[in-house]
């Protein structure tokens, strides 16, 4: 394949920008190609809220050493909000790279250059066809090859336990929001019974952010809707949790319940939603009703592959991850240990030479680190430069969250006592962000 055809990198967010960064120093032409209209747009959308990973664990080191050239130094202080990650970081590395970005740039498509997916002739010759939607047309972009940062950002799940819309669902929309809203300045103010749904890091974030809100405002009041009838998992690790931060996220959840601030409903997986006098009624399977006046939906995300139907993937069939990763991030197994960092080898597809990482390649998992990211892109770069010594050392160790207890056990008695760890068991890694990095 023509070496001097560009890497194309989709989506110029953290793990993209990173990427970028790499091939800077290893000297591959790239461009990236960028739905928004800015560096970092699903960043944008969540800049009011605060992450739980410190600047340490928020800046790679290639796009770090790049910044350095201009006198630039790392951010100081606690975790930043992702405004101050993107004035902070990710603007400045845009900024140095902004002759390879391409904004407004939708990725419609990508095969190979005149073979569909079921062709196997010279197939790994051809160059990728990368198809791009813009306001000014359609055009085409080849490519040498192809690393993902999309992320899951743009599709979040729905409130349905089933993993489909509850039935009505669609025709509440507008009492529904499928983010972390901003209470700031009375923006996405927040009255009467409002009602969160979900379990992870999101979920946790705003129950506590209505929490505070519900301290001042006598006419808020806050429902935390979960599925499983446990509640280790929403509380987190707490001070077993190896990031203080995020450990801390679910021990001032539990002090707002205690506190009587959130009435937390249990076992509760929502099967239809319903508008009652202008309010919400949410059923659940088991036929027990909650009712609000608005809900805001925080459930997780999924990976968008609509794009990449012509690509030949190797993919875990619940996760939608790369298959060699997805024993170890699976929800259904969650330990309360990590892994080792994944590298090229374990994102690469029966495609060669192309990649998806980032919070994509964790699909349907729920946790995901900006360091895993950044060491996921180091090992690809370094694989696409033929550096296979690079690509296959690791970088990073990840730290634990302190939590034990899968998904896949529901209400179950975990085997092996007690204790957070009772048996040996599948490990994960770890760390969350709103459908990102965090």
């Amino acid at each position: 394949m023509d070496s001097t055809l560009p890497v194309v990198v989709i989506g110029a967010g953290p793990q993209g920008l990173a990427a970028a960064a790499h091939l800077t120093e290893r000297g591959i032409p790239f461009v990236i190609l960028e739905a928004g209209a800015v560096p970092a747009a699903a960043v944008e959308e969540w800049s009011h809220v605060r992450l739980f990973s410190g600047w340490s664990e928020l800046v790679d080191a290639a796009g770090s050493r790049l910044l350095a050239s201009t006198g630039w130094s790392p951010p100081a202080g606690g975790p930043p909000t992702g405004r101050e990650w993107i004035d902070g970081y990710l603007a400045p590395l845009a900024a140095l790279l902004r002759e390879q970005i391409r904004y407004g740039n939708r990725v419609a498509g990508v095969s190979r250059r005149g073979r569909d997916r079921s062709v196997d002739a010279e197939r790994g010759e051809q160059p990728f066809a990368v198809h791009v939607r813009t306001d000014a047309g359609e055009r085409l972009i080849f490519a040498r090859a192809v690393i993902d940062a999309a992320g899951v950002w743009s599709m979040p799940a729905p409130a349905g336990a089933d993993g489909l819309p509850a039935i009505g669902e669609g025709g509440v929309a507008d009492l529904l929001s499928y983010r972390i809203p901003d209470f700031r300045d009375g923006a996405d103010a927040a009255r009467g019974h409002v009602l969160v749904i979900g379990s992870g890091h999101s979920a946790v974030t705003a129950v506590l952010a209505l929490s505070e809100l519900a301290r001042r405002d006598p006419y808020l009041s806050v429902g935390w809707i979960i599925r499983r009838s446990k509640t280790d998992r929403a509380f987190g690790g707490g001070d077993a949790d190896e990031i203080a931060a995020r450990g801390a996220l679910g021990t001032r959840a539990r002090d707002a319940v205690d506190a009587g601030l959130v009435a937390l409903v249990r076992g509760f997986r929502v099967e239809r939603m319903a508008r009652e006098d202008g309010r919400l009624t949410l059923t659940a399977e088991d036929g027990r009703t909650v009712t609000g006046d608005r809900a805001i939906v925080l459930t997780g995300f999924r990976p968008d592959l609509s794009f990449l139907s012509e690509m030949r993937l190797d993919l875990d069939a619940a996760l939608q991850a790369p298959r060699r990763i997805a024993a170890e991030i699976d929800p259904n197994v969650h330990s309360c240990g990590s892994v080792a960092a994944t590298g090229a080898v374990d994102l690469a597809h029966p495609e060669p030479g192309l990649f998806l990482v980032g919070a994509k390649s964790y699909g349907r998992a729920p946790t995901f680190l900006a360091l895993t990211g950044y060491e996921q892109v180091r090992s690809v770069v370094a694989e696409l430069a033929g550096d296979h010594e690079a690509a296959r050392r690791v970088e990073l160790a990840l730290p634990a969250t302190g939590v034990c207890g899968g998904l896949g056990e529901f209400d179950l008695p975990a085997a092996g006592g007690d204790g957070c760890c009772g048996s040996p068991a599948p490990l994960l890694r770890i760390g969350t962000a709103p459908g990102s990095t965090r």
